[in-house]
């Protein structure tokens, strides 16, 4: 009974470190420059593809009523909270990492590649951004 109670709880254990490595969740992001947190951003999957949501700004100088003026498609003057800024991105075959997603950043409004790639046992998330042959790279931190 014991071996059979502790082979459920090991596999109950394995199971959630195996979700764990997926971009699906809710992420913190810090500037890369600056070692701000910025935000909370909510990732979700559907159909494969990943989609991620501003649920809460953690800038100091945020607005609660704050849009993405400098968007230029369908987010323009949307709120940011709540804002659509990840859309697309699959997982890459044999690869834990999910590519050919686009980001948003709202500050500037500019859309760029990226790619998304669980690190340190899915506790972290390494978003990059490409722009032509140029790339920029954040560290986000697992909140849930």
């Amino acid at each position: 009974m014991k071996a059979f109670v502790a082979s459920i709880v090991l596999l109950a254990a394995a199971t959630s470190a195996l979700a764990q490595m997926s971009p699906v969740g809710l992420w913190r992001n810090v500037d890369d420059k600056t070692g701000e947190a910025k935000g909370e951003i909510r990732v979700t999957e559907s159909g494969g593809a990943l989609t991620g949501r501003i649920e809460r700004s953690l800038k100091k100088d945020s607005k609660p009523d704050a849009t993405c003026d400098e968007c230029t498609d369908d987010r323009k003057g949307k709120p940011i909270t709540g804002l659509e800024i990840i859309r697309g991105g699959t997982k890459a075959e044999g690869k834990d990492v999910w590519e050919g997603g686009r980001i948003l950043d709202p500050e500037n409004g500019k859309e760029y590649r990226a790619s998304f790639t669980p690190i340190d046992g899915g506790q972290k998330l390494q978003v990059r951004g490409y722009l032509g042959p140029f790339w920029r790279t954040q560290t986000w931190n697992r909140v849930q």
